[in-house]
């Protein structure tokens, strides 16, 4: 087909910024890159934003996305974002976060953000693992899942079960919205997109705390393929950590 017969139908958005992934092969983190660029261009906030990350593969954002950005220490992302929101109230702030980031040492700081009902909306990617540093057991590692530090698998009765962070989120008084997705299928994807939506919408509409969580791939730290890594989120992460909409005070109900 020559290019007089060729027609753009999808192109990169003006938020993420173009250059290679430095990223493993298989990791969602540049699928939920490209989810957030779209939606602060869709917002119309994009020119208004104020990205705040931590430590861990999530941190990396701001070297994908054309906004300004803070960088939190280690879990403190609400706390910082909360601080941003309160000196620049017309801007748009939101956090983006892992599992080992936010359900361990940053617990503290996501509970009462959303407890005070912060205008600020989260990004909660969690792939069971602690990705940057070297592999280890996370709060959300499923039981018998093998890390560096529980290489016999993780066990319920030495470790306690795995956090479902969406639920204890969805029963703070200060949560708008929170709800749980998924980036394994097209499906999924599609349907990630519409809640990141509504928690990004709870902010630009000062409804309050806004909250959403991506199961997401670590094929490194899981030791497989791309592609045994998105079956692993269907029959083994899904079904502990269902997909859905746990609290939306427009609705006034949960799954």
């Amino acid at each position: 087909m020559s290019e007089m017969n060729e027609k753009l139908v999808f192109d990169r958005p003006k938020a993420v910024i173009d250059r290679p992934t430095h990223y493993c092969p298989g990791c969602h983190h540049g699928v939920a890159h490209r989810l957030v660029g779209e939606l602060l261009e869709e917002l119309g906030v994009f020119e208004d934003t104020i990205l705040v990350s931590s430590i861990g593969c999530s941190v990396f954002l701001y070297n994908y996305l054309n906004v300004d950005a803070v960088e939190a220490p280690h879990g403190r992302a609400p706390a910082v974002a909360t601080g941003v929101k309160a000196a620049r109230k017309d801007n748009f702030v939101f956090a983006y976060q892992g599992d080992g980031d936010l359900a361990s040492i940053g617990m503290a700081e996501i509970l009462h953000a959303a407890n005070r009902g912060e205008k600020i909306s989260v990004v909660f990617v969690n792939n069971t693992v602690y990705g940057m540093t070297g592999g280890q057991m996370a709060p959300t590692t499923l039981i018998g899942q093998r890390t560096t530090t529980c290489p016999s698998g993780r066990c319920l009765e030495h470790e306690g079960a795995p956090i479902r962070m969406t639920e204890i989120i969805a029963g703070l008084g200060g949560t708008a919205f929170a709800a749980r997705g998924s980036l394994d299928n097209v499906k999924n994807i599609r349907q990630a997109k519409k809640y990141m939506r509504k928690a990004f919408e709870c902010q630009t509409q000062n409804k309050g705390f806004g909250f959403v969580e991506l199961l997401s791939a670590c094929p490194t730290n899981w030791k497989m393929t791309p592609v045994q890594a998105n079956e692993r989120i269907q029959t083994e992460m899904i079904p502990y950590f269902p997909l859905g909409v746990y609290k939306d005070t427009d609705e006034g109900g949960a799954c």
